[in-house]
């Protein structure tokens, strides 16, 4: 496969030599999912508070994916018309059974729920509560060949004081309730604290449950293995860190192609990049799953940074998820999402044709604005570009670009009674509040209108912030920023239009694009 390289995105994972390089995906897909299902495989991950939820992306190979949609469009259930930072979706789980995709996720304040689809490009059924109950999180089930259906979950110990353990239940064959409160197949209490993200298999007599132990960013990918589903479990640790560069290796699922390969998706906790997607080889010796490569003989794997692409069969062509947007849809890009349930007053791509209009809210802080439109960061290094028109912006509105997380930065233009200006602002939050300063601010020329912003990307997620009256020669405004995390998940870019006064919001601005290069 031959790949222009004047069209390569900021990120690939296709090598188009036949090798694949790791990450597959460098962006916040948390705690992956995957399942194949003919030639085609789906991966779903965590969402937390942001909307549309529940990722669904497709790929023919392993290697290249794209977004597909969201099993969840519009709103999630208990109070999330507010920003609610680390609440949510977190680690789903997907698998196809009886004809149909099933997502099984838990929401740790609001219980656990289940949501299936025919077409995984949707539509998904609404989420159906399977558990009214707070702190069991993480589940995946299992369907066995005598009809039985079992779920398996972690335990949430901010919600119920509960760590470190393994339970199993068994649930109703439709997947809609449990049919009892199960039992505790694993205690990781001295071995594998912090046991978590269990995935559910049945392979040649065994019960396998896949899962991440040790913590986030420098754990370990545990297996234990059964011949009986509610145990007792043998575990073995099968892949970590060891002599690699990748810390943290764990939490995700396998699959197992046609070809007689098995492989292993996963992540790895980047900080401010989020929870990046890798893909290691796979092979089973002793009904035990080897991962990666055994680089340094202490008969652990480690993972790989290139290798040969999957054998599929044949080669298929080059994809990445979408990233920029030139704005020119009857829809916004798959890659944008919202801080909580989405409102339809919030942007328009019909009111200026080629154009997002985002419409001024009010808010105390962009951290706790709902209406900030987000997307992932792509790659370890770029830039990102938006052209705004502000001139629908009304007095203390301010619209522009941010990297977004517990700490953020933003380049805005703010509406003030001298006239039109661009403000450098520092902010921070947590769940208990949230706090803005601005650094820089800059009077604007009489009678602009457009600006350009930018910030610019370099290692380790250091963000420098820009501005240009014509596209050309761009000015740095500002402190360099080293990005940080949010609520479980990496920083974001976003663009937004808000009013931070007790004023009523009135105003709009409108994005022409927003480019990666």
């Amino acid at each position: 496969m031959s790949v222009n390289k004047q069209e390569l995105p900021v990120w690939y994972a296709d090598l188009g030599d036949g090798q694949f390089r790791n990450p597959i995906l460098y962006s916040d897909y948390s705690d992956p999912d995957v399942v194949c299902v003919g030639d085609d495989f789906y991966m779903t991950a965590s969402s937390f508070n942001s909307l549309p939820g529940l990722p669904i992306l497709h790929s023919k190979d392993l290697v290249n994916w794209t977004l597909l949609t969201y099993a969840i469009q519009d709103e999630l259930p208990g109070g999330y018309d507010r920003v609610r930072h680390g609440d949510g979706i977190w680690a789903p789980s997907i698998r196809y059974h009886d004809g149909k995709f099933w997502i099984f996720v838990s929401m740790p304040d609001e219980g656990i729920f289940m949501t299936t689809a025919v077409d995984p490009a949707g539509p998904w059924t609404p989420l159906h509560l399977v558990k009214d109950v707070k702190g069991w999180i993480d589940p995946c089930p299992l369907w066995d060949e005598d009809g039985q259906a079992y779920l398996i979950h972690a335990f949430a110990n901010s919600r119920c004081g509960i760590k470190h353990k393994l339970k199993v239940c068994k649930m109703s064959p439709d997947g809609t309730s449990l049919l009892d409160d199960g039992d505790i197949v694993f205690d990781g209490t001295v071995e594998h604290p912090t046991l978590e993200g269990p995935k559910f298999y049945k392979r040649n007599g065994y019960y396998y449950i896949f899962a991440p132990a040790g913590g986030v960013p420098t754990g370990w990918q545990t297996i234990f293995r059964s011949k009986h589903v509610m145990g007792p479990y043998e575990d073995k640790i099968v892949l970590h860190q060891g002599d690699s560069i990748v810390n943290g290796p764990h939490q995700g699922g396998y699959i197992e192609l046609e070809s007689g390969e098995a492989w292993f998706i996963h992540f790895q906790d980047r900080e401010a990049y989020g929870r990046i997607v890798h893909l290691q080889p796979m092979r089973w010796e002793n009904d035990w799953p080897v991962m990666g490569i055994d680089t340094n003989g202490d008969g652990i794997g480690e993972p790989v940074l290139v290798h040969p692409k999957p054998d599929v069969g044949r080669e298929w062509p080059f994809a990445v998820p979408d990233m920029g947007d030139e704005f020119d849809r009857p829809v916004l890009g798959l890659q944008w999402q919202w801080q909580a349930n989405r409102k339809t007053d919030w942007a328009s791509l019909e009111a200026r044709p080629g154009h997002v209009r985002l419409f001024a809210k009010s808010a105390k802080t962009l951290y706790e604005a709902p209406n900030v439109l987000c997307q992932k960061i792509p790659a370890p290094v770029f830039s990102a570009t938006a052209k705004l028109d502000f001139a629908g912006i009304q007095l203390q509105e301010r619209a522009g670009l941010t990297v977004f997380g517990h700490q953020y930065r933003y380049i805005a233009v703010e509406r003030t009674e001298n006239g039109s200006e661009i403000v450098f602002v520092h902010g921070e939050g947590n769940k208990e509040t949230s706090s803005e300063k601005t650094a820089v601010s800059l009077p604007l020329p009489a009678g602009a209108t457009t600006v350009y912003f930018r910030v610019q990307v370099v290692l380790e997620a250091k963000c420098t912030f820009q501005y240009s009256l014509d596209g050309e020669a761009f000015t740095t405004v500002g402190d360099a920023f080293e990005a940080v995390p949010g609520g479980w998940v990496g920083a974001k870019l976003g663009l937004f239009c808000l009013q931070l006064s007790s004023a009523d919001a009135e105003g709009f601005a409108d994005f022409d694009w927003f480019r990666f290069a």
